[in-house]
């Protein structure tokens, strides 16, 4: 497994080790062990798996305190576009964010700390998306942003034009009213 990390501070990528031959491929996503040897030690409760077409746009979310999640994010089938935003008040990076290109071929997988909102939008014309979190659901905790703040001014890697986006998402505050507590 390799660890690479980005501009933002515990913001990092996972690429695993693939063994591949005639047969295809195996690789371990996630292996406790090794997690904790590359300096991550975090206890995964809940796994979440979505399927959206082309165009689809989910995000940008978060959970606050106590119920904050960190997200472990990678791409079963497709290609995504995968946005983490800084909402950590005290970091030099707050309100930054960082975009990779995860696909099922790449492998690569994204670590989400707490403290940040997520989202992504489908490049491919399926994905499937499989994310583990560290802490439950917990609906009275959730806010979010909207995808298209122009504080933020992400590139998504698609026109925003052609978005499908969830009626609860056409309605998250921008960047300057969210609630975090972060």
């Amino acid at each position: 497994m390799n660890i690479e990390q980005t501009f933002i501070k515990d913001l990092v990528i996972l690429t695993p080790d693939v063994f591949e031959d005639e047969r295809g491929y195996f690789f371990e996503a996630y292996n406790k062990n090794k997690f904790s040897a590359l300096g991550i030690n975090i206890d995964f409760v809940q796994d979440n798996q979505s399927f959206s077409q082309k165009g689809t746009l989910r995000g940008l979310h978060y959970q606050n305190p106590p119920f904050a999640q960190t997200k472990l994010v990678r791409v079963l089938q497709g290609e995504i576009m995968d946005v983490a935003v800084d909402l950590r008040k005290d970091s030099p990076t707050y309100g930054k964010h960082f975009g990779i290109r995860l696909t099922a071929e790449n492998k690569k997988q994204l670590l989400v700390p707490q403290g940040f909102a997520h989202g992504f939008s489908v490049l491919s014309e399926t994905a499937v998306v499989l994310y583990k979190c560290d802490q439950f659901y917990n609906k009275a905790s959730e806010g979010g942003i909207r995808y298209d703040d122009e504080t933020l001014n992400i590139d998504w890697g698609m026109d925003l034009k052609d978005a499908i986006v969830s009626e609860k998402d056409l309605v998250l505050p921008d960047f300057g009213n969210c609630n975090s507590e972060f």
